[in-house]
């Protein structure tokens, strides 16, 4: 009888520890000791009966981060080399020759700061605050356009001076027009079939950012956030009828703005043939160094800082030409480089989208592949740019490009993605909100 009874007791305890590690309970050592399940979910809540305990997040993607480190580094080192003579312009004449390197590397500091605190917020806060965060961003496009607040450069008025760094808003208002259109999809989707209550609204308040950004003026900057506001409708459910009336309006207000607009006229027909002695030397004069660039690198290019055209040749060598740059520095094995990093990157933040809605977390998965739209269609305009394959734009490189609040949003969005992707793998080990 007390073999049964000991039979029975050793088959209780098997029993109730199968049922902790079910249930998310304690596991007894025969030590008596207690060990926690391996289970991390960082900004979660870890429930047992009626406990709560905090816990921690793991499964960073690490490939995406090494690819975003890749461009970060290559990025560091090609804003040295196309800036290194600026300080032989007699505009930057008191810099030194690592003045752009060095505002550079603290833009990159700040912003990894705060890609880590962005990464700590869970994807249902970013929920919450979709509507307040479009405001803000509205409300800081329309203040950078007030005199002795906006700072003007070239005669564009589109930065906040914050003494340490200059501010964007345009660049905070792409981050929040995704957040805001992945929010504003999940909100309407009983009723994304039907225009005026689906779309309409939200081309109303893309419109309105775009107000306030062509007012700067920042054409490109539109460009990115409608084209992505437009791709987070179409991944959110909206029909193909819908997204090509959507796309035609969005076209047909593109080509009126050109051609009500002497200056961006000039620069299509500049474009259509830079090299003539009408454009040579004025709207064509950046994209048709960018293409004697581009075409002394080569297949090789001709070694790291033996550039010419940054040579106070190519303007914004450092900015939005940095391709240029790299092309006549690493020649078209280094161009394609680029480009298939680019294009890896966007890949990778698409699928972690895809495997996000595929768990029905539809506005986590709409966000990352908002993201991914943003960094493909940004870095496409960019390279069309440079190689002469569309109209010059002043659209900077993501993550490579030197500038402050581009690469802070930029790693801000990152870690948003990657918070996606952690979290989505918490789920797939069993986690829950």
């Amino acid at each position: 009888m007390s073999e049964h009874l000991s039979l029975f007791e050793r088959l209780r305890q098997s029993l109730s520890r199968l049922t902790g590690a079910f249930t998310g309970g304690r596991l007894q050592a025969q030590s008596s000791s207690a060990v926690h399940l391996p289970v991390n979910l960082g900004g979660y809540e870890f429930v047992h009966n009626g406990q709560v305990s905090p816990a921690h997040m793991q499964g960073v993607d690490r490939q995406l981060v090494a690819v975003v480190v890749t461009l970060l580094m290559w990025g560091m080192v090609m804003v040295y080399s196309a800036s290194i003579a600026m300080p032989d312009n007699p505009r930057f004449a008191n810099y030194a020759s690592t003045q752009f390197l060095v505002k550079h590397v603290f833009s990159i500091g700040v912003a990894f700061v705060a890609a880590l605190v962005t990464f700590q917020i869970p994807m249902q806060t970013w929920e919450r605050l979709a509507r307040p965060l479009f405001l803000i961003a509205l409300l800081l496009l329309a203040v950078v356009l007030v005199p002795h607040i906006g700072k003007g450069v070239n005669g564009a008025r589109r930065w906040i001076s914050l003494g340490v760094m200059n501010f964007q808003p345009s660049e905070l208002a792409k981050l929040a027009t995704i957040i805001y259109a992945a929010d504003y999809m999940v909100r309407k989707m009983d009723v994304k079939e039907r225009f005026f209550k689906a779309v309409l609204p939200m081309g109303a308040a893309v419109a309105m950012a775009g107000v306030l950004l062509l007012a700067e003026p920042d054409m490109g900057a539109f460009m990115v956030l409608a084209i992505t506001a437009m791709g987070i409708l179409f991944l959110g459910g909206v029909n193909a009828r819908m997204f090509f009336m959507i796309l035609s309006v969005l076209v047909g207000a593109f080509v009126l703005m050109i051609v009500l607009s002497p200056w961006r006229r000039d620069r299509i027909f500049a474009y259509l043939d830079p090299f003539s002695a009408e454009y040579a030397l004025g709207r064509g004069y950046q994209l048709s160094h960018s293409l004697i660039a581009i075409g002394r690198g080569e297949i090789f290019g001709v070694g790291l800082g033996a550039s010419v055209e940054k040579l106070h040749w190519l303007p914004e060598a450092h900015t939005d030409f940095l391709l240029a740059v790299i092309g006549e520095e690493f020649g078209l094995v280094g161009v394609t480089l680029v480009i298939m990093l680019f294009l890896w990157l966007t890949r990778r933040i698409m699928v972690i989208g895809r495997q996000a809605i595929a768990m029905d977390k539809v506005f986590a998965g709409l966000v990352a592949q908002g993201v991914g739209i943003w960094m493909g269609f940004q870095s496409f305009i960019n390279m069309g740019v440079n190689l002469g394959a569309l109209p010059t734009k002043g659209l900077t490189l993501p993550l490579m490009s030197y500038g402050g609040s581009a690469i802070l949003l930029n790693l801000m969005a990152i870690a948003v993605v990657l918070r996606i992707d952690a979290e989505n793998k918490q789920l797939m080990r069993g986690g829950r909100a």
